[in-house]
């Protein structure tokens, strides 16, 4: 549902501003990974020029590239390489000021044993200076129960690791988000608002399995005070903006009455 708009992404800048949008999460994938503006001298300084012209914010990175070519699932010269791209993605956000950097741990990014854990787990405590260093911080989404995650992510130093919390995974995978927000709420710094069907794909917002009222709710009794990225559906008649505007619309509802910021 999401890719990186090779042909217009310069437009889609000034576009999100003039409908109302005032932050944009990038994306970045692993097919021409190094080719991405994100990650060139030349597209960092019209990025930088874009974002002060607009008044505009881009303060996370989903990095798909990972999701892709998940470094934790890989050995020898290979995973080196991969895990060298890891860096290099978090040097060019640094470089601009994106904060956050999403790490899929889903789909193909899924930790599937104990030896990927460890091998993510390990590549993180010998990174730690280094991100430490950049100012970014990693935020993990995966498709771990509440249970597992929790210990996961207790296995890091909160001040460079947390949670991206996905609205519309969780309810496909079936999980409650109040045992959700109890266990791990503490950690979470960035949420998608997505609607999935139980144990199904990406719908339109409120047509999918998401209580959005109660999840909101319980992302106020856990203290939540990060951004809330649309990663929806697509709009079948390829009208985006004006999709977007209503999702717009019904996301700011959602944290009106929860009382949420």
């Amino acid at each position: 549902i999401q890719s990186f708009p090779w042909e217009n992404w310069k437009n889609e800048i000034e576009t999100a501003a003039e409908i109302g949008f005032d932050l944009m999460e990038w994306t970045i994938d692993q097919k021409k990974l190094c080719e991405n503006p994100l990650m060139t001298r030349v597209g960092q300084r019209e990025i930088q020029k874009l974002i002060t012209k607009y008044s505009f914010k881009i303060p996370s990175l989903t990095g798909d590239c990972f999701m892709q070519s998940p470094f934790w699932k890989l050995d020898g010269s290979i995973k080196e390489i991969k895990e060298n791209e890891f860096i290099l993605v978090a040097q060019a956000c640094s470089d601009i000021g994106i904060k956050k950097i999403v790490v899929p741990l889903v789909d193909n990014g899924s930790i599937e044993n104990k030896t990927q854990e460890q091998n993510l787990v390990k590549f993180m405590e010998n990174k730690r200076s280094e991100i430490e260093r950049l100012g970014v911080i990693i935020v993990f989404e995966s498709d771990y129960n509440p249970k597992n995650l929790k210990a996961f992510i207790e296995q890091f130093d909160k001040k460079i690791v947390g949670i991206n919390y996905d609205i519309g995974n969780s309810a496909a995978l079936g999980f409650d988000p109040q045992c959700e927000m109890i266990t791990y709420g503490d950690r979470i710094l960035n949420v998608h608002v997505k609607d999935r069907i139980f144990g199904g794909t990406t719908v339109p917002l409120g047509s999918g399995s998401v209580n959005f009222e109660k999840v909101f709710k319980c992302l106020k009794n856990s203290n939540y005070m990060g951004d809330f990225v649309l990663q929806t559906a697509r709009a079948e008649d390829e009208e985006h903006d004006r999709l977007l505007i209503k999702y717009k619309i019904m996301t700011e509802d959602w944290i009106r009455s929860s009382n949420l910021h």
